[in-house]
C-alpha cells in the first residue's frame, strides 16, 4: 500500500518589514501598589442649605426681651384694669417687695413697660440695644441693662425706705408702684456713648441726659427721674470695661468649599467617607 504524501502549504511570507511601520504605542504606567485613586471632588450643597447655615439671629436677647415686652403690653391693654393693677403691684420694686422677695420683684418689674409698647422708652430700648448687642454681644447687654436696672432700683428705693425709718416719709412710701425698663434702656444709652466717637458721643449724652433733666426741674417724679440720671452714669461708668472688649463682634464668613476629602478604598468594593 503506497504512502500518500500529506500536502505542503506554501510559505508565509516575510512581514517584519510591515510590522515596523506600525508606530508604537505609548506603554500606560505601571500601577503602584498602595497609589490611591484620583478622588472627585465633593458636590456643592444646595443653595437652601448653604443659606440656613448662613443665617444666624445677629440680635437674639434685644428681640427676645422685644417679644416679651410685646406680649406683656397686650396682655395690659386687652384685660381688666384691676388685673393690671393687680399684675403691676405684685411686679413693683417698692421697699416692701424688696424686702421680702427682692429677686423675684427685681426680674418681673423688668417685663413691663410703663405707658404702653408705644411709650418712648420702647423705641429707645429697640434702637440702643440692638446697636450695642451688635457691638458687645448679647451677654454682656443683658449685663449693662441689669446693672442699670437693679442698682438704680436699689440707689433709689434704700433712701425712701431709710426715710420712712426715721419719720421723713409716710408709711404709704413703702409700697410706692415701680416698675419698667426704663433705668436699663437708660444705663445702655450711656454704656453706648463710651463706643461712639467723640463727635456722636456727646451729642448723644448732653441730649438724652438734658431730657433728663428737664425731667427732674419739672419735678413731677424726682424719685424717678433721679433713677434715670443713676442709670445714666451706672452705664457711663461701665466705659473701662467695655472699651477693653471688641468693637464689633464679625459675622461669621460663608462657609467655602475646602479641598477634597481623601478617599480611601475600602475592601468591600465601596469607596469610604
Amino acid at each position: 500500500m503506497e504512502r500518500t504524501a500529506a500536502p505542503t502549504s506554501p510559505p508565509l511570507p516575510d512581514v517584519r518589514g510591515l510590522l515596523d511601520g506600525i508606530p508604537g504605542q505609548r506603554p500606560s504606567p505601571p500601577i503602584e501598589p498602595h497609589a490611591e485613586p484620583h478622588a472627585e471632588p465633593p458636590a456643592e450643597p444646595p443653595a437652601e442649605a448653604a443659606a440656613r447655615r448662613r443665617y444666624r439671629i445677629p440680635v437674639p436677647f434685644t428681640l427676645s426681651y422685644a417679644a416679651v415686652l410685646a406680649v406683656t403690653s397686650f396682655l395690659t391693654a386687652h384685660v381688666g384694669p384691676s388685673l393690671v393693677h393687680a399684675l403691676h403691684q405684685g411686679s413693683s420694686t417698692d421697699v416692701a417687695h424688696l424686702v421680702r422677695t427682692p429677686v423675684l420683684v427685681l426680674v418681673a418689674s423688668a417685663l413691663w413697660v410703663a405707658g404702653g409698647f408705644a411709650s418712648p422708652f420702647t423705641l429707645g430700648f429697640l434702637a440702643v440695644l440692638t446697636t450695642l448687642e451688635r457691638r458687645i454681644g448679647g451677654v454682656r447687654t443683658a449685663v449693662v441693662f441689669l446693672l442699670g436696672h437693679v442698682l438704680a432700683t436699689l440707689a433709689t428705693e434704700v433712701p425712701v425706705g431709710l426715710a420712712v425709718l426715721v419719720g421723713r416719709l409716710p408709711d404709704s412710701s413703702l409700697h410706692r408702684l415701680d416698675y419698667g425698663i426704663s433705668f436699663g434702656v437708660a444705663a445702655s444709652v450711656g454704656a453706648l456713648a463710651g463706643l461712639l466717637g467723640p463727635w456722636l458721643r456727646w451729642p448723644l449724652l448732653a441730649a438724652f441726659g438734658g431730657m433728663l433733666l428737664q425731667d427732674l426741674i419739672a419735678f413731677t417724679d424726682p424719685m424717678t427721674n433721679w433713677g434715670h440720671l443713676i442709670a445714666l452714669a451706672i452705664g457711663v461708668g461701665t466705659w473701662p470695661w467695655l472699651r477693653r472688649l471688641p468693637r464689633s463682634l464679625p459675622l461669621p464668613p460663608p462657609p467655602t468649599a475646602g479641598p477634597a476629602p481623601t478617599v480611601t478604598p475600602a475592601t468591600d468594593g465601596h469607596s469610604g467617607s
